[in-house]
Parts: C-alpha cells; structure tokens; sequence
C-alpha cells in the first residue's frame, strides 16, 4: 500500500485541530446553562418538632364541663337578682311625708276620756228648741274662720291664742303649754268645742282654811232673768265670756222657762250646771 503524502497528513492535522476549538466552541454554553446540581435546589429548611398539646387528666373533665341547662339557670337567677335588687332600690327609697292638717274633728285628750265625764256643749236650734241632745255638734268644714280664745288661769303660757274651728278645751290647754303643776283640771270639760271669743279659765289650787280674802258665793239665789253680767261673773265657775254667752242667750232667746236651759249654752256642762242650780232661780 502506498504511504499518505505529506500534503495530505498536512491538511487532516489542520482539519482536526480546526474542528476541535469549534468542538470546544459549543461545549461550554452547555456548562454555563446548567449550574451544579447543589447551587440550583436549595437546601430543605431545617424541620421543628411537633408541638405538644397539652391534655388535662379525664378526672378533671366533669368539673370544667357545664351543661348548657346550667348556663341559663345561672342566667335566670342572674336575672332575678338584678330585678330583686332594682325593685328594692325602688321602694327603699325616701317618700315624701303629707303633713295632716288641722280639722275641725279632733280627738279628745286621753286626760278628758280618762277624768271628765260632762257631756259635750249642746247646739240650740234657732226657735229656741235644743239640737239633738245625743250628738255633739260637727263643724261645718275646714273653711271656717279660726277661733280667737283666751286661755287664762294657771296654765304655762296664759293669753290669746288663735286656733283653727272645731278645736276643744284640750286643744287651748296643749297650746297653752298645759296646766301648772299642782292644778286640778277635772272642773274643765277638756271634750267641749270652743266658740269664737271665749275665755278658757284653768282652776286655781283650793284655798287654805281661815283665809277669808277670797270672795264667797252670794248667800240669796241670782234670778237668770234678772241678773247683770257683773252678777252671773260672781257666780262660781262663771267668767266673763260664759255671763256674756248667757246674757245673749236671754237676750236672743226671750225669759228663761227653766234652768235646764242653760245646758243648752256652750261651755255648761252637765257638772257645772249641778254646781250652778243651787244658786239661780228664775
């Protein structure tokens, strides 16, 4: 076989070395394409362990549980506590006091239930004929103008009061600040309604044996139909409002027909006018 010539050997060496950098050319945008395998997936995170949960014992579970029929009976009482403590603010709370006023019906002292038994002041009848003698006489109403009386005698504060109409003798002795100490009111009729300018006279102590500087009761009878007012004033248990009363009632009234007549006068009882009988005639 015939050698290869130079020229030939020549141009196969180029030829080869010309295709290698080509070869070489397209063999690395390969290996810039495609990084190392440990620069292109990132490392895996490193992993936490689970978390505990935390478990009560099954011992504890009935008492942390509550039925819900639980929960709202515990809201019913809830509720009715709260009623019961507003309905109690509500009705504890301070009320407004009306203060009575004065009324021509005012009760008898317990000194007048107690000590006096005299019948009450007798209502006269314009004709001259006595009220109904078993009821004592009832004021018309609040509307009436007060009584001007004047309480004298030994009582604390003695002098003119005003007091509203109806009031009793009870009524002018309490205003008065009540009897002095030592001094009998049963002579009073403490139940009898007061009149309009009529004079309350509270009784003095019984006078010392031998004293003779009181005056005494005239010795002959007065004559109702004939006696002066300086007369009846004289009289025991006669002061100058009552003499004035009887004097107007003679007047009004005509002669007296009896004595039971003067029961029919405002302020004679049924013991004063026992007292009184003896020394009148007519």
């Amino acid at each position: 076989m015939p050698s290869a010539s130079p020229a030939s050997s020549g141009a196969s060496a180029r030829s080869a070395s010309a295709a290698s950098p080509a070869a070489s050319a397209l063999s690395t945008p390969s290996s810039l394409a495609s990084p190392p395998l440990s620069r292109a997936v990132p490392a895996p995170a490193p992993s936490h362990p689970p978390r505990r949960r935390l478990r009560l014992p099954s011992a504890l579970h009935p008492l942390l549980w509550v039925d819900r029929k639980a929960v709202l009976g515990l809201g019913v009482l809830l509720l009715l506590a709260v009623a019961y403590a507003i309905q109690h603010f509500w009705l504890g709370r301070p009320q407004p006091v009306a203060v009575p006023t004065a009324t021509g019906k005012t009760a008898p002292s317990a000194a007048a239930a107690a000590g006096d038994t005299e019948s009450p002041a007798q209502p006269v009848a314009p004709g001259g004929e006595s009220a109904d003698t078993g009821a004592a006489p009832e004021p018309s109403g609040s509307g009436q103008l007060p009584v001007v009386i004047d309480v004298a005698g030994r009582v604390v504060h003695p002098g003119v009061l005003s007091l509203p109409a109806g009031s009793r003798v009870a009524d002018a002795l309490r205003a008065a600040g009540g009897a002095q100490a030592g001094v009998d009111t049963d002579g009073l009729n403490l139940a009898r309604v007061l009149v309009d300018g009529e004079q309350v006279l509270v009784g003095s102590p019984a006078p010392a044996a031998g004293n003779a500087a009181e005056p005494t009761a005239p010795k002959a009878p007065v004559s109702i139909n004939r006696a002066t007012q300086e007369q009846l004033d004289a009289l025991p248990g006669i002061g100058p409002a009552l003499a004035r009363r009887i004097l107007d009632f003679r007047t009004q009234h005509g002669p007296f027909r009896s004595l039971e007549q003067l029961r029919q006068i405002s302020g004679i009882g049924g013991r004063k006018f026992a007292e009184l009988r003896p020394l009148l005639v007519l």
